[in-house]
């Protein structure tokens, strides 16, 4: 049985008093515990050591995801952050792969692959992101499109723990636009997924594999998705800055 998981992709925002702030009133919301369901927040980079010593500090029951990270230990790569410097600061997930990070920054499912290979090697869980964009979900190839993405990110990868990587699918075309895929929408494609996941790794490992859905999702349609079998969670972005609603969609994941 998969256990559910809330991510909280904070993107480009909060300062570093503000991320502490606000995982403070995450850590307030949860304290009761998150039962089986497993809660990650990312922040920006520069926030990571603040958010981690509020976990620390409150026993928060949810851990510290990056936002990103470079596939090589170390070296002349201004303004990248190499894995084994997330894992001295805390973070036990790392996003990879975002739509964002591919759109605007020429990021390649190569790289994606490098980045989760680099990542599985420290212990941290790539969160590797795919979907596509509207003309490909209009054109009627997003299944096949995202597919390939699929293999192409999992290349080489050894899995001996699916509980230690995960897919978060997100349809470009409704991530902050207001735009939400339908849970049909969403099952149809993770499906795909976990079909190509027991092509690449068998049927044992791809059955552990967590694929969460990210596009809008918030408090008020979260149920939805959950109810599908193949969406483990959901890759939350500008819902997860109000502590009290992240909560709720955590609670929504509890029921």
């Amino acid at each position: 049985m998969r256990k559910r998981m809330i991510a909280g992709n904070w993107k480009m925002n909060k300062t570093f008093s503000e991320a502490v702030v606000l995982a403070e009133g995450l850590a307030r919301e949860l304290e009761g515990g998150t039962g089986d369901v497993d809660v990650v927040v990312a922040p920006p980079t520069i926030n990571l050591k603040g958010v981690a010593e509020v976990i620390e500090k409150e026993e928060a029951p949810f851990a510290l995801s990056a936002q990103n990270a470079y596939w090589q230990e170390s070296g002349a790569y201004t303004g990248e952050t190499a894995p084994n410097m997330l894992e001295a600061v805390g973070a036990t997930h790392c996003i990879i792969g975002h739509s964002e990070r591919r759109d605007y920054f020429g990021e390649t499912d190569e790289d994606i692959n490098k980045k989760a290979k680099a990542l599985m090697a420290h212990g941290i869980v790539p969160i590797s992101c795919c979907g596509e964009s509207l003309d490909i979900r209009e054109a009627g190839t997003h299944v096949a499109f995202v597919v390939d993405q699929i293999k192409k990110d999992t290349a080489g990868l050894e899995i001996t723990d699916p509980s230690k990587y995960v897919i978060a699918y997100e349809p470009i075309w409704a991530i902050g636009t207001g735009k939400t895929a339908t849970a049909d929408d969403a099952q149809e494609v993770c499906g795909a997924i976990r079909a190509t996941l027991v092509e690449i790794f068998g049927d044992e490992t791809a059955a552990g594999i967590r694929i969460l859905y990210g596009g809008s999702a918030n408090p008020s349609n979260i149920a939805g998705f959950l109810e599908k079998e193949d969406v483990d969670g959901a890759l939350v972005g500008g819902a997860s800055l109000k502590a009290d609603g992240f909560a709720d969609m955590v609670r929504s994941a509890m029921a």
